[in-house]
């Protein structure tokens, strides 16, 4: 995401002393979660990390500042993988099949097509959602053209920077994260709102795509203002609708690095986890489905090399944890779970340290961590 909000030293020791007693890492059990607790112990024991080859790497743009991924399957079986680019005010896009560059879309501005510190990227259907923070808005594009289609949230969002769609019939449920601030202290540092200012670091929206215009209309503000429930610093977030399942990626380390878990109509389910399992920065998280059953595959964003961990869709427990040969400080994450000719059984895209995007075969991710390739319906 960026450096983390560093607050004022006296908001910083009340926050600790507010701090609750349990265990890092222990899990609040919820009742759709009732084995969470058993993922806390499960991940503190003795760190294994599985080493799984990067399939390719794209061209490195450092000048670029890549942040999140998504991807695309054209009608004749191409795959494109699209990224948002924030210092050039663009996104690129790649050959998810071979990691060779394409083409760049987009320039600064405030017009259609334009685009100010994109950051957050989501691809459904043939519609690609892009959060520009500097921007505080959503922009809609139609693919394969990457037609402007509209934009929605510049009268709500701050400083917007995740994303994740929920297709609804007709009609689409977007959450948007919103990390504002509450000013900057004496050395340029962002300083964090007070816990009861924290009620609205998700936003969702209710969106609909008709006649080549899309619009959008605010349906909820959402964030708990209680110690264990507050969104501190947001960015990633992906969802679970069969499972009515929102996790949220907490990112403020002088608290923890965990994911949150949300009901999908904003309620805090009490349930945190992966404190214990992360040695850096949460960040991307993405659902990789097996039937009824599944993965949340989430990174920790270390500098030197990422880490990528694992946990069970249902009962949140540490399944295992893997990383690259090279793929480093990982913002964004994206899971393809549909067939290509490279990829049979789909693949994972993680952004390398702000300078390109790798792929990892899922294949060889499911072999390193022994996890099934058949799946049930």
């Amino acid at each position: 995401m960026r450096a983390s909000h560093c607050l004022s030293l006296l908001a910083l020791a009340l926050l600790t002393a507010c701090r609750p007693a349990a265990a890092p890492g222990a899990a609040t059990p919820d009742p759709a979660a009732p084995a969470a607790p058993t993922a806390a112990a499960d991940a503190s024991a003795a760190r294994q990390v599985a080493t799984v080859a990067e399939a390719f790497l794209t061209p490195m743009t450092p000048d670029d500042n890549i942040d999140s991924p998504a991807s695309w399957t054209t009608p004749d079986g191409q795959v494109w993988l699209i990224a948002t680019a924030k210092a050039t005010d663009k996104l690129v896009v790649y050959d998810g099949q071979t990691g060779a560059k394409l083409r760049d879309v987009g320039s600064l501005g405030t017009a259609p097509g334009q685009f100010d510190r994109p950051n957050g990227i989501a691809v459904v259907d043939d519609l690609v959602l892009i959060v520009e923070r500097d921007n505080h808005r959503v922009q809609v594009l139609q693919l394969p053209d990457f037609t402007p289609l509209g934009v929605f949230g510049a009268d709500e969002l701050r400083k917007p920077y995740g994303v994740w769609v929920n297709k609804l019939g007709s009609g689409y449920d977007v959450y948007v994260t919103d990390s504002y601030d509450a000013g900057e202290d004496a050395q340029g540092n962002d300083v964090l709102p007070p816990l009861a200012e924290l009620d609205k670091r998700v936003r969702r929206y209710a969106l609909t795509v008709q006649g080549g215009k899309a619009q959008a209309s605010l349906t909820a503000s959402i964030g708990d203002t209680t110690e264990a429930g507050a969104l501190r610093v947001v960015e990633s977030i992906w969802g679970d609708p069969a499972n009515d399942r929102l996790l949220i990626a907490e990112e403020d380390e002088t608290y923890a690095s965990e994911f949150k878990v949300y009901t999908l109509e904003g309620r805090f389910s009490g349930t945190t986890f992966g404190r214990d399992a992360f040695q850096a920065q949460a960040e991307g998280v993405m659902l990789r489905t097996c039937g009824k059953d599944g993965w949340w595959i989430t990174t920790e964003q270390g500098k030197q090399r990422s880490v990528f961990h694992l946990f069970d869709r249902h009962t949140l427990k540490h399944v295992g944890a893997f990383q690259g040969n090279t793929v480093a400080n990982t913002d964004g994450i994206w899971s393809m779970q549909a067939p290509s000719a490279r990829f049979p059984n789909g693949a994972l895209y993680a952004v390398h340290d702000d300078q390109g995007v790798v792929a990892f075969d899922w294949a060889s991710i499911a072999r390193q961590l022994s996890l099934p390739l058949e799946c049930g319906a």
